[in-house]
């Protein structure tokens, strides 16, 4: 970012990208002051509302920022560490440092949005001014538009604009090196219990934090890119690239990826820059349409009327829905805070259209235990299996949560890894475990509504339902 007088002092606000390499904020501030401080604000007003005092994000934070605390450290510099409201945090210690400007990556979220603006305000008062360069994303704000100059809401007229975008442009790395200025009284960041969160260990679920995990986990799916597109559905399958947290995170740069991803050949790398390409559509739909936050995106869908049944909801999110797949997959957000993406749409669909629950409230659940939880790309998602969303999955399109089992979990593997119950029960039943005659339900264990549930509702029937409930309201909405 160009600036017209170079500045005495600045100070870098770490969010959401906690690397110190390729970082837009860290970048600019390195290239127009002399002298850069780092800070980072463990947010009440984020904290705060979260539901569980053993939140595996925050742990999985917090080591994330040891780590950069260190890399800091090793260039002169280190993290100074507040806890309150940044909305106050930020522009008193801005005073308290006599530094000329902020700077801060840009943040796509409305209640973010808003916390900047505040921040902005705050620090103008003062004299001091607020830059948010872009870095999450690789292209932003008016950056892609349609030609009439309006907001893409397909995805794919946009992902073809932001390839030939990319293609003229090119991508490259921001230059982060340089020598930053440690804090006045340095101070050790505070452990979780400080925080007032119970301290979890991340990588006992398969999270490892910081630039290090961000950096293995890079190297190893390197190694298996090239069969992502044969095997990224297959959920017992090892083939993600398990990067999500880290991109959720920052520690690990999206330029690095799509760079990779562009350069490569084969499905493999195109079906993987693809992926990130919708995670681009996803958040610049969030930056046009704060809306889709509490409503949905096509705005008829609104006066959708959906079913209240707490006790579907109860049985969806302890995975106890009768359906092996739905399961396995609900018990794994539970325990791990992690979800496939194919099971993300199965689970979700069986939400709202077998059990015709309102999506938000699965939206809801999955923001509290995601380790990824990003709310654009989980609006997204959920609006696109709801068909409220844009370029959503067509209302009268409805997973068979029986036969995407057979189809993408074909011996059971994942099923049995997740459903111990099920451990013993025959291939040719493991799908439907209710159509197990009760003689084989005795000799593998497992009796169908006592050791595991029966199906909470009928598929075919319930597809009947939604159906019925999406063509009322498409009725209702042409008269």
């Amino acid at each position: 970012m160009n600036s017209p007088l170079p500045f005495n002092s600045a100070l870098v606000w770490f969010r959401r990208d906690l690397r110190d390499y390729d970082h837009a904020a860290l970048s600019a501030a390195l290239a127009s002051a002399i002298d850069v401080y780092c800070v980072f604000v463990f947010d009440r007003d984020i904290l705060d509302s979260l539901p569980n005092r053993r939140d595996r994000r925050v742990s999985f934070i917090h080591a994330s920022l040891l780590e950069l605390d260190s890399a800091l450290r090793a260039r002169g510099g280190g993290l100074i560490v507040r806890m309150g409201s940044g909305r106050e945090e930020i522009p008193q210690l801005a005073r308290l440092l006599g530094v000329q400007a902020v700077f801060a990556n840009r943040d796509y979220e409305p209640d973010a949005k808003s916390r900047d603006q505040v921040v902005a305000d705050s620090l103008a008062n003062a004299g001091i001014r607020f830059l948010s360069p872009k870095d999450q994303v690789i292209f932003d704000g008016d950056e892609i538009l349609t030609g009439t100059g309006k907001p893409f809401s397909v995805f794919t007229p946009y992902s073809r604009a932001w390839l030939k975008r990319l293609m003229a442009e090119g991508v490259a790395p921001f230059e982060s090196n340089g020598q930053l200025v440690a804090p006045p009284t340095p101070e050790p960041i505070p452990d979780l219990a400080e925080i007032g969160f119970e301290p979890l260990d991340p990588v006992l679920v398969g999270l490892h934090p910081g630039m290090s995990g961000a950096r293995k986990a890079w190297q190893v799916f390197q190694d298996r890119l090239d069969a992502y597109q044969r095997n990224r559905d297959f959920p017992a399958r090892t083939a993600t690239s398990n990067l999500s947290p880290h991109l959720r995170f920052g520690t690990i740069s999206i330029r690095e990826l799509v760079a990779h991803a562009w350069r490569g050949t084969g499905t493999g790398a195109e079906t993987w820059l693809k992926e990130l390409i919708w995670r681009d559509f996803y958040f610049q739909i969030l930056d046009h349409h704060s809306r889709v936050v509490t409503t949905c995106f096509k705005p008829e869908y609104d006066a959708l009327r959906w079913d209240d049944w707490p006790q579907g909801l109860a049985a969806w999110q302890s995975g106890m829905t009768g359906y092996p797949l739905i399961d396995a997959a609900m018990r794994l957000l539970a325990n791990h805070g992690t979800m496939h993406n194919r099971l993300r749409m199965i689970t979700a669909s069986f939400l709202c259209k077998d059990l015709g629950i309102d999506w938000r409230l699965g939206e809801r659940h999955f923001a509290q235990h995601l380790n990824d939880y990003d709310l654009a790309a989980n609006n997204g998602g959920w609006q696109w299996a709801a068909s409220t969303g844009c370029d959503a999955q067509p209302w009268f399109r409805i997973f068979n949560p029986v036969t995407q089992s057979e189809k993408f979990d074909p011996q059971g593997d994942f099923i049995r890894r997740h459903l111990p119950e099920l451990a013993q029960v025959p291939q040719r039943y493991l799908h439907a475990p209710w159509r197990m005659p009760l003689q084989t339900q005795m000799e593998c264990g497992v009796l169908i509504g006592k050791d595991y549930p029966e199906p909470v509702v009928d598929h075919e029937l319930a597809r009947q339902l939604t159906l019925a409930r999406y063509t009322s309201l498409r009725k209702n909405a042409s008269v």
